[in-house]
């Protein structure tokens, strides 16, 4: 491989050498070749593609659904538990009720079965009664 400088004689050239910007040239030699330039599929070629796999990786199984729809219920009915016992020591928290209506409104996914439904929807009237009888006790007072 010979250097040469924008005034001095030049190497001949295959359609392979390299030409930066300061006039320095690097040909190859006879038997080498170039390295392989880097696969156009080892990464993703649009925005659409990116989103595609950020898609895939937002995908829930039925068994992931059903998952967080009991750990919704068994939420709710823990602030329903702590809820109660508030009550009963006379203590009336503010935030134990601000916990039980944030749970309440978090989106329930669906369990996909019948009866986990029924248990989830009964879990979640319990709240909103117990929510709605805590607003009135608050406008009573």
């Amino acid at each position: 491989m010979k250097v040469t400088g924008t005034t001095g004689p030049q190497a001949p050239t295959s359609g392979k050498s390299a030409r930066s910007a300061s006039g320095f040239s690097l040909g190859q030699a006879g038997g080498a070749a170039a390295p392989p330039a880097a696969s156009a599929a080892a990464a993703p070629t649009s925005v659409a593609d990116v989103s595609a796999l950020m898609a895939l990786q937002g995908v829930e199984g039925p068994l992931e659904k059903r998952r967080r729809a009991i750990k919704r219920g068994a939420g709710l009915l823990d602030r329903l538990d702590e809820m109660k016992l508030a009550l009963l020591s006379g203590e009336g928290d503010p935030a134990l009720l601000e916990r039980l209506a944030r749970n309440l409104r978090e989106e329930r996914p669906d369990g996909g079965d019948a009866g986990l439904n029924a248990v989830l929807d009964q879990i979640d009237l319990r709240a909103a009664v117990e929510l709605a009888k805590a607003e009135l006790r608050r406008g009573e007072a």
